[in-house]
């Protein structure tokens, strides 16, 4: 019946396999023979190897050379045969997929995961940097606030010392370098001069001087007028604090001393 050709097939190829077994023995009687013969004392070892190597490679070459070989002609064992390699090929594959597709699996949860880790990361790091450039900009903020208002108390230090000197040197001006009065002699015998005119003193001369150096640099010449005493005028020729003009002898200017 076709229920016994499995069988049948089954028992034939057992048949052939023992077959098989049995000369497969006879061969490897055969190489332990060739492998017992008694090498050289000092080359035992190399001349084993040798004897090996060579077999092993007479092997080989005769395993390229010839076809392979059907295990049976029976049709019923070829196809018993067939469907059981088919099987354990499925098989194969089937356990190739799943742990293909376990470990693509696997790989994409590790890449979400790497992918959020490197969101966090960008995320933290433009943090670190909106922060850094806070720091930076309170710090800026901070430094100019602490420089300008130590700009401000120099400033303000500056123009105390200023006034301190200023009155300093208008107090010694005005005790020994008082403004001239001139007496009623001195009016009569001058009638002809211009009545009420009051003369400056060295200190209004000298604050006249230093504005005009300040205001106009490039231009510090004054004219002098009859309201300037000319023995302070002269004064301040002798001892270099005023200058005249080199073409025009009525027009001074201060010395410039900060350069």
């Amino acid at each position: 019946t076709d229920a016994d050709y499995p069988q049948n097939a089954k028992k034939e190829l057992l048949r052939e396999c023992e077959d098989i077994w049995k000369q497969m023995k006879e061969c490897q009687s055969q190489l332990t023979l060739l492998g017992i013969e008694t090498p050289l004392q000092s080359d035992s070892k190399l001349s084993l190897l040798l004897l090996q190597w060579k077999t092993l490679t007479a092997d080989c070459q005769q395993w390229h050379v010839r076809d392979p070989e059907v295990i049976s002609t029976n049709p019923d064992v070829l196809l018993e045969l067939g469907k059981e390699e088919l099987e354990r090929l499925k098989n194969d594959l089937e356990m190739v997929l799943s742990t293909t597709w376990s470990k693509n699996k696997k790989l994409e949860e590790d890449l979400e995961r790497e992918q959020q880790w490197i969101e966090e990361q960008e995320q933290l790091l433009n943090i670190l940097n909106r922060t850094e450039e806070e720091a930076k900009m309170e710090a800026e903020q901070l430094s100019k606030r602490r420089g300008n208002q130590e700009l401000k108390n120099e400033i303000m230090k500056l123009n105390i010392y200023k006034k301190e000197l200023l009155n300093a040197l208008g107090e010694f001006l005005d005790k020994h370098f008082p403004v001239p009065r001139e007496d009623k002699s001195t009016e009569k015998k001058n009638s002809f001069a211009e009545p009420n005119l009051e003369l400056l003193g060295i200190h209004e001369i000298l604050e006249i001087l230093i504005k005009k150096l300040v205001t106009t640099p490039h231009e510090p010449y004054i004219t002098i007028s009859e309201s300037f005493w000319p023995p302070y005028v002269e004064l301040l020729l002798r001892y270099g604090i005023v200058l005249r003009h080199p073409e025009d002898p009525n027009r001074i200017r201060l010395e410039a001393f900060h350069k």
